[in-house]
């Protein structure tokens, strides 16, 4: 049996759904660019507006696929603007996730929503038993939105990712999980 995971997520202030080709420009103006966002991820800041696109169209391409769901976040109330997303990667029994918000968002809680909701979902889905993050083990608020999402921190696995922004070395990260 495989995980199922929805199309679209609704929390009280954010709407989860699929990413579309004209969501670039705003995503490249909300964060692909930005350093500060940049620093703890596995990607440069982009340069360029078709860095962003080229993205973009993978993660469409993903979608379709059913290889991973790369949700974009946009805010309730109208605007579908994206400020953020959360990509959930399918693996057998396992969802693995990574996130990203404009750093204008950062700080009010919009992030431990959006993993909390989703985990619920995925958690509820028959065929899913785990939903698993990573966060290097510097990146504190990437910690603490796990935790206010309900992960337990298992585990520090050494060497375990580049973030290029910091060295091109494998730095040490932290598991984290929600199991049922």
């Amino acid at each position: 049996m495989a995980i199922a995971l929805p199309d679209e997520i609704r929390t009280s202030r954010l709407i989860l759904r699929q990413p579309h080709p004209d969501d670039a420009a705003a995503i490249f103006c909300a964060y692909t660019q930005d350093l500060e966002v940049a620093r703890y991820m596995v990607w440069q800041p982009y340069q360029s507006i078709s860095e962003t696109e080229d993205f973009i169209s993978y993660c469409c391409q993903a979608w379709a696929g059913g290889e991973a769901r790369p949700y974009v976040l946009t805010l309730q109330g109208g605007s579908d603007i994206p400020i953020g997303m959360l990509e959930a990667r399918i693996h057998s029994h396992i969802v693995d996730i990574g996130y990203v918000l404009a750093r204008k968002n950062w700080g009010i809680g919009l992030m431990p929503e959006a993993v909390g909701a989703f985990t619920e979902l995925a958690l509820a889905q028959p065929a899913c038993f785990r939903v698993q993050a990573t966060c290097d083990i510097e990146n504190n608020a990437s910690a603490r939105t796990l935790e206010k999402a309900g992960f337990i921190r298992e585990a520090m696995l050494q060497r375990y990712t580049v973030h290029p922004n910091i060295s091109s070395a494998p730095r040490p990260c932290f598991m984290y999980a929600r199991c049922k």
